[in-house]
């Protein structure tokens, strides 16, 4: 499976999930260490954890093994999947941290609001 074949399985399970203003960010000629961010926010630790543990299943189901940085309590999840990064973020952080922004260089594939 490619890796934008998986970002978009991703992003599908997210959504299914309640997962809110997903954006899959094409990266890969801006960063030598992924090819595509994607970036979800949560409402509630709750929702954080619950859409970490979706993605990862995910990965699980691709074969495609993720590691996780962060904490629900934190604010920000970051899921590794190597070609694939996964920023799962509570709205005060997201606004905070503003990495479409960062990243602005970058071509947004998809927007779900």
């Amino acid at each position: 499976m490619n890796a934008l074949t998986f970002a978009h399985q991703l992003v599908d399970a997210l959504v299914e999930h309640k997962g809110e203003d997903i954006v899959l960010l094409d990266i890969h000629e801006l960063a030598p260490f992924a090819d595509y961010f994607v970036i979800c926010s949560g409402t509630s630790d709750r929702m954080l954890d619950a859409l970490a543990r979706v993605a990862a299943d995910e990965g699980k189901k691709a074969k495609i093994p993720g590691r996780i940085e962060g904490t629900a309590r934190s604010g920000w999840v970051l899921i590794d999947f190597g070609e694939v990064v996964v920023h799962l973020f509570s709205p005060d952080l997201r606004a905070y941290y503003r990495l479409e922004d960062l990243w602005g260089d970058g071509q947004v594939l998809l927007h779900v609001q």
